[in-house]
């Protein structure tokens, strides 16, 4: 399975568009030398253009996946509401859905402390949804103030329209609350400006049998993390979920498969993670060729001891036929 990640990096550059803000924009970049947590992409059959987000709220653009534009900053945020004035942005993914676009991303107000939990202090952390009528954006708010609950951290929503023709968001809830993370759904209200009901847990990061960690007396537990979901299907109809947590100091990507084919499950684990060690946070997209891809991060510390990650679009050998 590992060759879903034959790191094949792709590219070529375009003009800025319209309509977008943006500071120190560059031109022509290989997508090797950006640096960008949990790419996802967007092909956009009405532009012809791929639009790259992730964590940091930006956007990068490109005609043919080689070379990318950008940073442009996309997303509009209420500074009078929950998320604050600066919120941190994490995870963003774009949707196209009925005609409209739509920026799915995690909002984090760092001033707002909702709880603490083992001498943690949870921030106000909660994924939200924006939409635009273009996909280049500008992505605003709209709808409920609110789309999740603000007493507990919730991260790393995507998007999933199930059997029952019903939109949904999928997330995590973050392991810092409860030191078991989920994945999580809650139905999305028919355009997607909230939500309707309350979330309903598919699975826990202790039903991984993949990732693992050592607790203070050396001994061999679960991770707690969950991390970055995306639904896929495949070419035979089987409901998949890429996932991603840590093995011991590695950052690595799981995958699960849903026995009735839909997001209620029961979701059964594969025994090993599918992607090389610092590898993860991954979605599937299809190219204007009808290829499909895997965008993922890689995960590395530099000399100075920072972390780095970079986007990285490889083949996708899954078999994924469809997507929300």
């Amino acid at each position: 399975m590992r060759r879903l990640l034959s790191l094949l990096l792709i590219a070529l550059g375009l003009s800025m568009p319209d309509g977008l803000s943006a500071q120190r924009v560059r031109y022509g970049v290989p997508l090797d030398s950006i640096r960008l947590s949990d790419p996802a992409i967007l092909a956009d059959s009405v532009t012809h253009m791929y639009y790259m987000t992730g964590t940091g709220g930006q956007m990068w653009t490109s005609r043919d996946l080689r070379l990318w534009d950008g940073p442009f900053r996309v997303a509009q945020t209420d500074p009078e509401g929950w998320m604050g004035p600066r919120p941190m942005i994490w995870a963003a993914e774009l949707h196209q859905y009925k005609g409209k676009y739509y920026y799915f991303a995690t909002f984090t107000n760092r001033d707002v402390i909702v709880s603490e939990y083992r001498g943690n202090k949870i921030e106000r952390r909660a994924s939200q949804v924006l939409v635009s009528d273009s996909a280049r954006g500008p992505y605003h708010q709209f709808g409920d103030a609110a789309y999740l609950p603000a007493d507990r951290p919730t991260l790393d929503g995507t998007f999933w329209v199930d059997t029952d023709g019903r939109p949904y968001m999928v997330f995590c809830g973050e392991w810092l609350a409860n030191w078991n993370g989920t994945i999580e759904k809650v139905e999305l209200k028919p355009d997607l400006s909230g939500v309707v009901g309350e979330p309903q847990v598919l699975f826990r990061a202790s039903d991984s049998p993949w990732s693992r960690e050592r607790d203070e007396e050396g001994n061999v537990i679960f991770n707690k993390v969950t991390d970055g979901p995306w639904l896929f299907r495949t070419a035979t109809g089987r409901l998949g979920m890429l996932w991603t947590s840590w093995v011991y100091k590695d950052y690595t990507q799981g995958v699960a498969y849903s026995l009735s084919g839909t997001l209620d499950g029961p979701w059964v684990q594969e025994p090993e993670p599918i992607t090389p060690p610092n590898y993860g946070h991954s979605m599937l997209f299809r190219t204007f060729e009808g290829e499909w891809m895997m965008s993922v991060h890689h995960h590395a510390t530099d000399e100075r001891g920072r972390t780095r990650r970079t986007p990285i679009c490889s083949p996708s050998t899954s078999r994924a036929t469809s997507y929300a």
